[in-house]
């Protein structure tokens, strides 16, 4: 967290700038200060602070506790945010999937503000659709290549940078890339998209509404779920990526109609025959 305000400094505004230099120089002190001591104490407003809040990938004040609380702390156990070493199984168990329930929740309440229709249209006409990921985000970038292809339509996954940059070099205006990054702190993903949109291709992300790629890409999945993943490997994040995923598959599916049906049915088929 103090790595991610400390590279938002240059884009933050002066009042903004005063709030970020005094959480740097003083992390215990905010993290457990009130909203109106922080502001107090940063000489600037209650309103300013939950600006910078946003500005920084958090939701509120709450979430900026949470996360320097994390950041000052050194984990027991880099397993899971929830989850302390003084749980039982089941109680992790529980925790876990509890997590991950609430992260389909927290997608399901902000589809309203998603483009889907607008995703689906471009999908319809693509020439290729290409599903870009590193790390975690890499897995779901391959699963949904294994599920969009099976719709008829040539799909690949790209899962290490320089893969990335070169597609986005030679892209055509009838393809499109899709970025899957839950900080979307990657710079070489905005260098990416601006060649794919320089060769007329159609960028779409899932990342963080506040990141510096965000601003750059054609259309926007907001994807602002809180987990740590400078400690802890992504767990719901990584699941609401792939629920969304499946949801614009069944979205195009049915747009493309039965021509898509007809391939779904082919590719079971052709399943069917290898493996009865």
């Amino acid at each position: 967290m103090l790595d991610t305000i400390s590279n938002a400094l240059p884009d933050l505004s002066p009042s903004e700038q005063r709030v970020a230099r005094w959480i740097l120089e003083h992390p215990k002190a905010a993290a457990g200060a009130t909203l109106a001591r922080l502001a107090h104490d940063c000489k600037t407003s209650e309103p300013t602070v939950l600006r910078f809040c946003r500005r920084v990938g958090l939701r509120g004040f709450r979430d900026l506790a949470i996360r320097l609380t994390e950041a000052l702390s050194n984990p027991v156990s880099y397993v899971h945010r929830d989850v302390s070493p003084d749980d039982s199984t089941s109680d992790a168990v529980l925790k876990v999937m509890d997590a991950s329930i609430q992260s389909l929740i927290d997608m399901r309440s902000q589809l309203s503000s998603m483009p889907v229709d607008e995703t689906v249209a471009a999908m319809l006409t693509a020439r290729q659709i290409a599903f870009a990921g590193l790390g975690a985000s890499g897995h779901v970038a391959t699963d949904a290549c294994h599920k969009f292809f099976r719709l008829g339509v040539p799909c690949t996954s790209l899962c290490d940078t320089p893969m990335i940059l070169q597609f986005a070099a030679i892209a055509e205006p009838d393809d499109v890339l899709v970025l899957l990054s839950h900080t979307g702190r990657w710079p070489d993903f905005v260098r990416a998209t601006r060649l794919a949109r320089d060769r007329g291709a159609t960028v779409i992300a899932l990342t963080n509404p506040e990141s510096e790629v965000a601003g750059e890409v054609d259309l926007l999945f907001p994807c602002q779920l809180i987990e740590d993943t400078s400690v802890y490997t992504p767990m719901s994040s990584r699941l609401a990526q792939l629920a969304l995923l499946d949801a614009v598959h069944v979205a195009l599916a049915l747009a493309k109609g039965e021509p898509a049906t007809e391939t779904l049915r082919r590719s079971k088929e052709a399943l069917r025959k290898n493996f009865s």
